[in-house]
């Protein structure tokens, strides 16, 4: 008994050792590394935009004898809403884009002429569109941007009686060409979803038009009229392609 006893005792001591061995053996297993999710620009994108405007619009009467006769400047100020499509690359934190945006608007504003007051000076723009490349700076989710490129503006000018109020001469509906600049910041609020806010500004330089009576087209004069414009414009896109990047 005294031997068995002996023996059991030795066999646990040589087995316990055995068993720790093989517990140490056992590979160890690394955690899964963390993944950072990041914002990824790229992509065709689509949006709609909505703000208020301002333009400035100053008058100079041109005399057929010659010489200039300012008539003073006023401000068209109004809501502008439209819409815009554009495709954005980005390449580690820079973004890259092109853009086409047209706009609804309703800038309208008038001014009594200070060289002769029995005219009043009105100026309307009822649409815009802006064709502009882009590029910004993205921290994730959060892109800052600049733009530029090309502007044009759809006018109307007239000219009122202070005295009975009636349309005297007019340009009917003009196109006018010009350039812009602006910036904004956008966030990605969502997968595919960002909103921004932009400023822009238009530089629409001078031109010279022929005022006609309605109906008859008989010349009333000739004014030279500087135009530039400023809006503010509140938008949201929607974007095709993947929103984020897995990267380890």
């Amino acid at each position: 008994m005294k031997k068995l006893l002996i023996g059991g005792v030795a066999l646990l001591a040589f087995a316990a050792p055995a068993s720790a061995a093989d517990l140490a053996a056992r590979p160890y297993t690394k955690a899964a590394p963390m993944i950072a999710a990041i914002y990824d620009w790229s992509g065709f994108y689509i949006g709609a935009n909505g703000g208020w405007g301002s333009s400035r619009k100053c008058w100079d009467f041109l005399p057929v004898a010659g010489g200039v006769a300012p008539e003073g400047c006023h401000d068209a100020t109004g809501g502008v809403a439209g819409g815009q499509i554009g495709y954005r690359w980005q390449t580690a934190a820079w973004v890259f884009g092109l853009e086409a945006q047209g706009n609804w608007a309703d800038l309208q504003g008038s001014n009594v002429s200070q060289f002769n007051a029995l005219f009043r000076n009105e100026s309307r723009i009822d649409a815009f569109g802006l064709f502009t490349g882009q590029i910004g700076y993205a921290a994730n989710n959060v892109l800052f941007y600049v733009k530029g490129g090309a502007a044009v503006t759809s006018d109307r000018f007239r000219t009122y009686s202070t005295v009975t109020n009636l349309v005297n001469g007019t340009t009917g509906d003009d196109t006018r060409w010009g350039g812009v600049v602006g910036a904004g910041l956008e966030y990605g609020f969502a997968p595919n979803w960002s909103a921004a806010v932009e400023y822009d500004h238009l530089f629409m330089q001078d031109r010279t038009y022929a005022f006609t009576t309605p109906g008859t087209n008989l010349l009333v004069g000739t004014d030279r009229i500087r135009q530039d414009v400023d809006l503010v414009t509140v938008r949201i896109n929607y974007r095709w392609g993947g929103p984020v990047i897995a990267k380890y």
